[in-house]
C-alpha cells in the first residue's frame, strides 16, 4: 500500500491536488476537513470535545485504511512546524500505516500568501468545506495562521526518504498531481 501525505498551509491546494491525484492514481482521498465538517454542527472544533472527536474519527479511518487491501490513500493535513507535538503526531500517523507494511510518501506544498487568499475563495474549496463559507472569518484565520505559525518546513528540515516539496503558486492542480504521481512511480 502507498500512502501520500500532502501537507502545507491553509488554502495551498492540498485537497484540490488530492482530488486530481485521486483521478489519475486510483488512490482514495481522505482530506483533512472530512472529520472536521462532520463534527462542527455538534461541537466547535476549538472545543476540547470537538478536537477529541475529530482525532478519534481520523484515527478510526486511518486504522481501517491501513488494514484494507486498497492500493493506496491520499491524506491531507496542516503541519505547524513551530508547535510542540506536531512532529510526533505526523510520525504517529505514519506508523499506523507502516505497521501494516505501507510506504508513506510526504508531499509538501507551498504557495505565496496572495495566491492562497485567492484559493481560499474557490468554488471547489467552499463546496467541500462548509466551515470556510464565511469568507471574512476564513480569510482572517488564514492570515492570522500565516503570521502566527510556520506552516512550511525549512530547507533540509525534513529528512524522510520519500519526501517531495513543490511550490505550486503558479501551477494548476492537475499539473501538480501529475508531478506527484510521476515522482511516486519513479521511486518504485
Amino acid at each position: 500500500m502507498q500512502v501520500i501525505m500532502i501537507f502545507g498551509p491553509h488554502a495551498v491546494g492540498k485537497m484540490t491536488v488530492g482530488q486530481e491525484l485521486e483521478k489519475i492514481s486510483g488512490f482514495k482521498l481522505f482530506h483533512n476537513h472530512v472529520p472536521i465538517e462532520m463534527v462542527l454542527p455538534y461541537f466547535g472544533y476549538s472545543t476540547r470535545a470537538g478536537r477529541q472527536l475529530v482525532h478519534k474519527i481520523r484515527e478510526a479511518f486511518f486504522r481501517a485504511f491501513a488494514e484494507s487491501d486498497k492500493a493506496g490513500y491520499i491524506l491531507t493535513c496542516i503541519w505547524q512546524f513551530d508547535a510542540a507535538g506536531e512532529q510526533e503526531y505526523m510520525d504517529w500517523v505514519a506508523s499506523i500505516f507502516e505497521e501494516h507494511g505501507a510506504e508513506v510518501h510526504w508531499v509538501e506544498l507551498e504557495a505565496n500568501l496572495e495566491e492562497r487568499l485567492k484559493r481560499n475563495k474557490s468554488a471547489n474549496r467552499l463546496s467541500h468545506k462548509p466551515s470556510k463559507r464565511d469568507l471574512e472569518v476564513s480569510e482572517q484565520r488564514l492570515i492570522e495562521s500565516h503570521k502566527k505559525h510556520r506552516l512550511n518546513s525549512r530547507d533540509g528540515e525534513l529528512t524522510y526518504k520519500n519526501y517531495l516539496r513543490i511550490d505550486n503558486s503558479d501551477l494548476k492542480p492537475a499539473v501538480v498531481a501529475r508531478q506527484v504521481l510521476d515522482w511516486l512511480q519513479s521511486r518504485n
